[in-house]
């Protein structure tokens, strides 16, 4: 992080494990798209980080989905500034059905909320699960100050 002064050598950097596990934690993301123009969209969503990568659920004509059908490049960011784990990456539609149902079952047990209205339209491709998958990703912990601020390349 040029210009903040930070130390050059990698003592008291933040470990992959610390970030895994607020992805995993979180309950509201925070998703940033790119609209046409090129201007941002930011919004909060529901998801899950499982083996590396981040999956959500979106209408498809929701104004992130029609981003993401235009530029796949995105930015999702935890809930809490205070301990921020932010994730540039790239998404593309999950066309699994055996990973949708995954996810479907996977998200219903974290929510605590019921998919089934929509699960027919998911199963059948009418609505998108985006699978982002990482570039780079940063870490932030304000307990352990700046000193801590870490980068992980994909």
């Amino acid at each position: 992080m040029p210009g903040y002064g930070l130390p050059e050598g990698r003592k008291g950097l933040l470990p992959s494990n610390w970030a895994a596990k607020r992805l995993k934690n979180s309950h509201n993301y925070w998703i940033t798209t790119v609209k046409p123009d090129g201007s941002p969209h930011t919004m909060i969503v529901w998801g899950l980080w499982r083996d590396g990568v981040f999956l959500f659920s979106t209408g498809r004509q929701s104004r992130k989905a029609q981003n993401l059908a235009e530029n796949p490049r995105c930015v999702v960011c935890t809930e809490r500034a205070n301990q921020a784990v932010i994730v540039e990456g790239t998404a593309e539609e999950v066309r699994s059905v055996p990973l949708r149902r995954k996810f479907l079952a996977q998200y219903e047990k974290k929510y605590k909320f019921d998919m089934s209205a929509f699960e027919e339209d998911i199963l059948n491709l009418k609505e998108p699960i985006y699978a982002v998958h990482p570039a780079v990703a940063f870490g932030l912990d304000e307990k352990k100050s700046l000193n801590a601020a870490t980068r992980w390349r994909f």
